[in-house]
């Protein structure tokens, strides 16, 4: 496959030091892009023995659409082509997991897609807002009367967390056991002294998921667990091993991502106060032009990896079989050919076709869950503390963002005012006899009103 007459020189000649996983890549991120923008947007770098980086919109574009030439295979047990998934560099080989459908190829990750679609279409979602709401609702109120809130560990992290699980059929008392384990499996380096906590803490993570799965298919309840045990995936269930991979990756991509989005957008929002109180008060005009902004700039997931599967010839440059290639959806987001001042947020943006969300046939199942959760909780921000300051020197994000840009701390102070409802934990405790009675966790083929909740 080629796009152009002529094939550049080859750029292994003029390779490029590209590390995305060091401190400085995150300050220095604007830089890096533009000057592989311009001058080699396929680039090659031998860092982690070698691999592509791919930063131009339109070469991820083609790169990303061309499925037949690239495998998102993580083959941790070497019975197929020996390929490495979609991390680089990829985790050590002992300790390898195959991250769900995300590191397989068609037609195995087209099975799963299948199955979760009737739980995450925009349908789906949208049964599920009066549940965001008063998620939201309850952990502002926890923090209404103080005129304090850490908008990362008492909203953003809460909301996403509740409802996965939720739509998991997961007890959304347990989010705590998932949550910590979750993000800081994430911004905890290698060799950090933290390191064996957070392993303790992905244990017990797996330990819970593990019995989920056996409780269920013992006594069926709805759910996204419920659909994947009973799933048939290339003529028969799924094994537990591969069930755990997948939940795994519903956790991680439901729980992070939308937390980081969320996190930026009030930091940025709080830098500019007048954009906040135009955002708050042109809502109905701006809100949905301005959740995309937010995800274009700060592209929670920065990029993918790939190997490919076959030689080629994509976009001008010439690949050979089992070469790594990093997809940056990042960088692809600030190309200023196809996004005018793409360094800076423009709420009112036109026409803004990011690739946030990644694409192709492995675009993110969940973008209808991280837009919805990322609306109404800003939503109620806006609400109900219209003059939020957040405290630059409290904020904390991620020491590297070459998995997640995300935040760890966010602190804010506001106006205080009234509580209007009960606190979290006697929330939940209403909301799971919610979920339970009106079985919300079914999928949108069997239950379509939305939730119903008294208070």
């Amino acid at each position: 496959m080629t796009t152009d007459d002529t094939v550049n020189d080859d750029p292994k000649r003029n390779p490029v030091h590209f590390d995305r996983h060091t401190p400085e890549y995150r300050h220095e991120f604007q830089a890096v892009t533009q000057e592989l923008q311009s001058k080699c947007p396929i680039a090659w770098s031998e860092t982690y023995g070698g691999h592509w980086v791919a930063s131009g919109n339109r070469e991820v574009f083609e790169l990303a659409r061309s499925a037949e030439f690239l495998s998102n295979d993580h083959d941790v047990k070497g019975e197929r082509r020996g390929y490495q998934g979609i991390t680089i560099p990829p985790p050590p080989r002992a300790k390898a997991v195959r991250g769900g459908f995300l590191e397989m190829d068609p037609p195995e990750q087209r099975y799963y897609r299948q199955t979760l679609n009737p739980y995450l279409s925009p349908a789906a979602i949208s049964r599920w807002i009066p549940l965001i709401d008063e998620v939201a609702r309850a952990c502002i109120d926890e923090k209404i009367e103080s005129g304090r809130i850490d908008f990362v560990d008492d909203l953003a992290n809460v909301v996403p967390a509740v409802l996965t699980l939720a739509m998991m059929g997961i007890p959304v008392r347990k989010w705590t056991i998932y949550n910590e384990a979750a993000h800081a499996s994430v911004y905890t380096p290698p060799n950090s002294p933290d390191q064996a906590r957070v392993v303790e803490l992905q244990k017990a993570m797996g330990m819970d998921l593990a019995m989920t799965i056996a409780e269920i298919r013992q006594t069926p309840r709805p759910g996204l667990v419920d659909a994947l045990v009973r799933a048939e995936i290339n003529g028969q269930t799924p094994p537990d091993d591969e069930l755990l991979g997948v939940l795994a990756l519903l956790i991680g991509g439901g729980f992070d991502t939308t937390t980081a989005l969320t996190a930026h957008a009030l930091e940025w929002l709080s830098q500019h106060p007048a954009e906040r109180d135009r955002l708050s008060r042109d809502r109905k005009a701006l809100l949905d032009s301005a959740t995309e902004e937010f995800l274009r700039f700060y592209a929670p997931a920065p990029g993918d990896g790939r190997t490919f599967s076959a030689d080629c010839e994509i976009a001008g440059t010439r690949f050979k079989e089992g070469e790594r290639l990093w997809l940056s959806w990042a960088m692809a987001n600030r190309d200023p050919q196809v996004f005018p001042e793409p360094d800076a947020i423009d709420m009112e943006r036109k026409g803004n076709r990011h690739s946030s969300f990644g694409l192709g046939i492995h675009r993110c199942i969940g973008s209808n869950v991280a837009r919805t959760v990322f609306k109404r909780m800003v939503t109620q921000v806006l609400d109900r503390m219209p003059d939020f300051r957040c405290d630059p020197e409290g904020a904390e994000h991620y020491e590297t963002i070459g998995v997640i840009q995300g935040m760890r701390h966010l602190p804010a102070t506001f106006t205080p005012g009234p509580r209007t409802g009960a606190g979290l934990d006697e929330t939940l405790e209403t909301l799971q006899g919610v979920v339970d009675e009106q079985r919300l966790a079914e999928p949108v083929t069997v239950r379509k009103g939305q939730a119903r909740i008294d208070r």
